[in-house]
C-alpha cells in the first residue's frame, strides 16, 4: 500500500508477505544521516589545480553557493577541492594505505545536495572528475546499508557545475548525470550550471566576468531553487525500494541463464560442423 510517497506496508509482490510489520517504513541508514540538522550541500571541485591556486570552477561554485544561501540561509555548504587529497585509482571504497578517498566518501554519505564541479579539458570532463566517478562506483559494489541495499547517494539531489573554453559542457553534464543516476542520485530539472568561453585560448570564467552573464545568473537561480525543492522532498519522502531483494532475484535469474548458456555451448561443441 502506497500513500504520499511512503510505503506503509511494504510487500513482496511474489509472496505477498510483508517485509516489515505493517505500518513500519524501512529507512536507509543514509536517509537517517541526511535527516539530521540543516540541509548539507557538498561540492566536489574537480579542478586540476591544487590549493591555493585560483580555480575558475570554484568561482562558479561560489555563485551557486550564494544563491542556495539566499533561498535557505540555514543550509550548510562545503566545497572540497579533490586535487588536495590523495585519491588513489580504483573502484573500491578504500584502496588501502595512503588513500584519502574515504575522507571524502564520509561527506558524500550525508549530503542532501551533491554537486560535482569540473573544468573541460580536451573537450571532456577533467581526469579528476573521472577518478571521482570511478571511486563512487565502489558504493554500488559493496552493501553499505544492509536494511535496504540502497547506495549512499540515494536521497541526494544532484546538480552539475562546468567551466571551460570552447565546447564540451553538454558532454560533461550528460555523462556525469548518467553516471551518477546509476549511483542513486535524483536529478531535478535545470540543475546544470555552466560557462564556456570563446573558441581557442582566451579569458576564463573569472577574467571574462562570467558571473555577469545573464544566462549563467538565470541558471544559477534555477539550479538553486530546484535543488532545494527536491532535497526537501526527499528528506521527507525517502525512497522505499529494497534493492537487496532485486539483487537476489537477479542472481537467481543469472544462475538460470548461466546453466542455459552451458547447455547451449555444450550442444554447439558437439554438433557444430567443422
Amino acid at each position: 500500500m502506497w500513500k504520499y510517497g511512503y510505503s506503509f506496508c511494504t510487500l513482496d509482490k511474489l509472496s505477498k508477505r510483508p517485509r516489515e510489520r505493517r505500518g513500519v517504513m524501512v529507512h536507509s541508514i543514509f536517509h537517517e544521516a541526511k535527516s539530521e540538522g540543516p540541509l548539507y550541500a557538498l561540492f566536489l571541485n574537480c579542478t586540476l589545480k591544487k590549493s591555493p591556486e585560483t580555480s575558475n570552477t570554484e568561482a562558479l561554485c561560489n555563485l551557486l553557493v550564494d544563491r542556495l544561501k539566499a533561498h535557505d540561509p540555514d543550509i550548510e555548504t562545503e566545497i572540497v577541492r579533490v586535487a588536495d587529497y590523495n585519491v588513489l585509482p580504483g573502484i573500491s571504497n578504500d584502496e588501502g594505505e595512503g588513500d584519502e578517498w574515504p575522507m571524502i566518501l564520509e561527506k558524500v554519505k550525508r549530503c542532501n545536495i551533491f554537486v560535482p564541479a569540473m573544468p573541460i579539458w580536451m573537450g571532456v570532463r577533467s581526469s579528476v572528475m573521472q577518478r571521482v566517478i570511478e571511486r563512487l562506483d565502489g558504493t554500488t559494489k559493496t552493501v553499505m546499508c544492509e536494511k535496504t541495499g540502497q547506495f549512499p547517494l540515494y536521497g541526494s539531489v544532484c546538480g552539475c557545475v562546468v567551466t571551460g573554453n570552447e565546447d564540451g559542457s553538454h558532454d560533461c553534464v550528460a555523462n556525469t548525470f548518467a553516471n551518477l543516476l546509476h549511483f542513486g542520485v535524483t536529478v531535478p530539472p535545470n540543475t546544470d550550471l555552466y560557462w564556456v568561453g570563446d573558441a581557442g585560448p582566451g579569458a576564463s570564467y573569472i577574467e571574462a566576468g562570467g558571473d555577469l552573464s545573464p544566462y549563467v545568473r538565470r541558471n544559477a537561480e534555477l539550479t538553486a531553487l530546484n535543488l532545494l525543492f527536491v532535497a526537501k522532498l526527499l528528506r521527507n519522502n525517502p525512497y522505499p525500494i529494497i534493492i537487496a531483494e532485486h539483487n537476489q532475484k537477479m542472481m537467481e535469474r543469472n544462475k538460470v541463464k548461466m546453466e542455459a548458456m552451458k547447455l547451449a555451448i555444450q550442444h554447439m561443441r558437439e554438433n557444430m560442423p567443422s
